[in-house]
C-alpha cells in the first residue's frame, strides 16, 4: 500500500471503530507498518471519528517523527513494540469495546472453546497484567504475546489486536467483541458448561492458532 492508501484506510477503521460504539470520546489508536518500515499512527486528543489524513502522522520505529505535526498517540510506545517483536506484523487496533473490556476488568481471558469462528479467527485471547496507560509498563505487558496470539486483553483497560494488514487487525476486533458477547451470554447469563471438543476445534482450524498463520508455520 502507498501512504496514501494507509492514511485513507486508518481514517475509514477509525469511523468504524466510533460508528461501532468501540470507542469513546478520543479513546483508542491504529497504526500501520509502510512499505518503507515507518509507522503510520493516530495522534493523541482526538476523536477516531473526526478524524482526517493531514492528522496522521509517521514515525520509525524508536518513535521519532518522520511526517506530520501532531502529537503521538500516548500509546505508540504500545503499537512500535508490537512491530519491534514480531516483523509479521504490519497492522494493530486498540480499542475499549464494552464487553471486551470488561472481561480484562475482570481480569477474565477469552479461552472457552464454544465458537468455531473465534477458534478460527482468534484463537485464545489472553490478559496482561495491569499497566499504568501511556507508561513503557504497557508495552512490557503486551510483549510475551506478540509471536503466540493476535489478540489480548490488557488489564483494567481494553483491548489489542494485530495482524497482516489492516482489515484483519480490524476484523479481528470486530470479532474480539462478538466472542466476548457470546461468552458472556453462554458462561454467565446462561450458565452453561458446553464446550467444543478437541477434535472438533482442530477440524475448524486445521490444527493451526491464528498466531501460526501470521508467523508463517504451516503445521
Amino acid at each position: 500500500m502507498t501512504d496514501s492508501e494507509i492514511r485513507n484506510s486508518i481514517i475509514d477503521i477509525g469511523r468504524r471503530l466510533h460508528d461501532g460504539g468501540y470507542v469513546a470520546s478520543n479513546d483508542g489508536n491504529i497504526s500501520v507498518r509502510g512499505g518503507d518500515g515507518g509507522i503510520w499512527m493516530t495522534p493523541t486528543g482526538v476523536s477516531k471519528g473526526d478524524m482526517t489524513p493531514d492528522m496522521l502522522i509517521k514515525v520509525d520505529l524508536d518513535g521519532r517523527m518522520l511526517e506530520g505535526n501532531r502529537r503521538p498517540s500516548t500509546e505508540s510506545a504500545m503499537h512500535l513494540r508490537l512491530y519491534k517483536e514480531n516483523k509479521n506484523i504490519m497492522a494493530a487496533v486498540h480499542a475499549h469495546p464494552t464487553a471486551a473490556t470488561s472481561f480484562a476488568i475482570a481480569g477474565i481471558p477469552l479461552d472457552r472453546p464454544i465458537y468455531p469462528e473465534a477458534a478460527v479467527n482468534l484463537g485464545t485471547v489472553p490478559v496482561a497484567p495491569y499497566a499504568q496507560p501511556g507508561t513503557q509498563e504497557v508495552p512490557d505487558s503486551i510483549a510475551p504475546f506478540c509471536h503466540s496470539h493476535v489478540a489480548v486483553l490488557l488489564g483494567f483497560h481494553g483491548a489489542l489486536t494485530w495482524g497482516a494488514n489492516l482489515t484483519e487487525a480490524w476484523y479481528r476486533m470486530e470479532a474480539l467483541e462478538n466472542y466476548a458477547k457470546i461468552t458472556l451470554n453462554v458462561c454467565y447469563l446462561m450458565r452453561s458448561d458446553a464446550v467444543l471438543t478437541r477434535e472438533q476445534l482442530e477440524r475448524c482450524t486445521g490444527g493451526l492458532t491464528p498466531a501460526d498463520r501470521l508467523n508463517g508455520r504451516i503445521g
